[in-house]
């Protein structure tokens, strides 16, 4: 690399030709040719010197120069950037300590070895430069559907040119026995824009929910305009889709909206999908209305929710359970992504001996622990009656309503569950004590003495113990892990404690303890109280 014989503007005219192809600011270009040339001149005069390299904008000249700072004592601690104030007098008049000395040096040939490194600092500076322009100018397009042209095919991920940069959509947001070739048009969505040093930046989905959504938001105005919304998607790409539409008008059907005249609007975001069927589902606040809705084409009986825990029972006619489950399971599991509950789904034949069998069971109980016949232990369980507790302290009003019981019964009857209880709880607290609870729990408020059995069975034996606990882990709950939601079973979900009964419990004990005061817990809800305030969140159900 000869500078000496290179025509000066040459340099302008390479930095523009580089600029325009790589659509990057010239300046940039120039930049890196300045940090090349100083790295290529130090590998000629030694590493440890401070040289710099300086590009004129306008004639192109280049101009070498050696740096060194004018610094305080009367020795240099770095003989190659450094020297003293008496030593750049003869540089300079008056020089004071942060001067700067500069040194042009004379025009050089660098060799083939200096200019193979200039060229390899120009080629890292542009490829930064360049990938730091197409992240600023997608980062923002973020969520969007894109149109690009296939580059190529990198074991089985396709590289795909966007316009001012490029792409990838992996092999696994492809839509199944997808094959694109080189020059091939393809649509996509944007998933994830992401500032990296090397790799790609911009990364592609053809099987994400939101792609959908977004095809149906080009197709069907009514969603464009705000006026119809997708509330939810569920898909099974390439095979099977839901989506959970409403309207804001009364007078627009969003099902047919989305359908579009012979089906035009939806077809048209079939064939983009590789023939996936799409089932348009109308929306409902209320979630039994809208799984019955979701699960169609299958009819439902009957369905029963838990909103505690997040499931939903679903009963439907023996001949309608396979159209209900689908093939593999697909109809269910799209329609519990799409309502976002666990969905457990019997034939009628299947609930109505369930439902026998826990009559016989209650039946059983009540016959064995208040050694009352058959007859009555069916009648209290014919009124809806499950448990001892049930018996043992409801109001004696509600047991009188029942046709052939009397005073003098139900005194009795609850007399006997009583006295079943105190046995039962007995014989709890007496195993509790063998699994190693101590006291203080044993006295806590609000846990019965089968709760005392299976915390010490899943070694919570302490009112330490328990304190350390978190509310899943005695409430039970759910953890979503690529996209799978696993539940988590909780020590206390027998007996039907929920979360937020488990979070006051374990701030009861924590108070108790003395891990947290008074003051400290009044301050947290009114800060929570504050926060859900400002969300508009406040008294809603969560």
């Amino acid at each position: 690399m000869a500078i000496t014989s290179a025509n000066r503007l040459e340099l302008l005219q390479i930095a523009d030709s580089v600029a325009r192809e790589k659509m990057i600011d010239p300046d940039l270009v120039l930049q890196a040719m300045e940090e090349s040339y100083a790295k290529a001149a130090k590998s000629k005069y030694g590493a440890e010197l401070d040289i710099r390299a300086f590009i004129d904008r306008k004639s192109g000249e280049l101009e070498m120069t050696r740096v060194r700072v004018v610094v305080e004592g009367s020795e240099a601690e770095n003989m190659y950037t450094e020297m003293t104030v008496e030593e750049a007098k003869a540089h300079k008049d008056n020089p004071s300590v942060g001067d700067l000395i500069i040194d042009k040096l004379p025009p050089m040939d660098f060799g083939r070895i200096g200019a193979q490194s200039a060229k390899q600092v120009i080629l890292q500076k542009v490829r930064e430069a360049e990938r730091d322009r197409q992240y600023e100018e997608f980062k923002d397009r973020q969520g969007e559907i894109i149109n690009g042209l296939v580059k190529r095919v990198e074991y089985g991920n396709v590289i795909v040119d966007v316009g001012r940069g490029e792409a990838v959509c992996r092999r696994d947001q492809l839509v199944n026995r997808e094959m694109f070739r080189n020059g091939d048009r393809i649509r996509a969505f944007i998933k994830e824009v992401r500032s990296e040093m090397r790799g790609p930046q911009i990364f592609l989905s053809r099987t994400a929910p939101e792609f959908m959504a977004e095809l149906f938001k080009m197709e069907v105005p009514e969603i464009y305009d705000g006026i119809i919304e997708i509330k939810a998607v569920a898909r099974d790409p390439g095979s099977r889709a839901k989506i959970g539409v409403i309207s804001f008008d009364s007078s627009i059907d969003p099902v047919g909206a989305c359908v579009g005249m012979r089906g035009s609007r939806v077809q048209a975001v079939v064939n983009e999908l590789g023939g996936e069927k799409i089932d348009i589902i109308p929306w409902n606040e209320d979630a039994p209305t809208f799984l019955v809705n979701a699960l169609q084409p299958a009819e439902v009986s009957k369905v029963v929710l838990d909103e505690d825990a997040e499931r939903i029972e679903v009963v439907v006619p023996d001949e309608q359970l396979s159209l209900a489950i689908g093939r593999r399971g697909q109809n269910v599991r799209l329609a519990s992504q799409l309502t976002g509950l666990d969905i457990d789904i019997m034939t009628e034949t299947d609930e109505s001996e369930r439902r026998q069998k826990e009559f016989e069971e209650r039946s059983q109980l009540f016959m064995d622990t208040m050694n009352v016949d058959e007859v009555v232990a069916q009648l209290l369980v014919s009124e809806g009656f499950s448990s001892l507790e049930e018996v043992a302290y409801v109001e004696t009003d509600e047991l009188l309503v029942i046709e052939g019981f009397d005073q003098d019964t139900v005194d009795e009857l609850q007399a006997r569950a009583r006295e079943s209880l105190d046995e039962i709880n007995s014989k709890s607290i007496a195993e509790a004590r063998e699994l190693g609870v101590t006291q203080d729990l044993i006295d806590f408020e609000g846990l019965s003495p089968q709760m005392l059995v299976a915390l010490g069975k899943d070694d919570v034996k302490s009112l330490e113990d328990f304190a350390t606990c978190a509310d899943w882990e005695l409430a039970g709950g759910y953890t979503t892990v690529d996209g799978e939601r696993h539940k988590d079973e909780g020590v206390l979900e027998s007996f039907e404690v929920n979360i937020q009964e488990a979070q006051d419990m374990i701030m009861r004990a924590r108070l108790q303890i003395g891990w947290v005061t008074e003051e400290q817990l009044a301050e947290d809800a009114a800060a929570a109280e504050a926060a859900n305030a400002d969300t508009g969140l406040e008294g809603a159900e969560t």
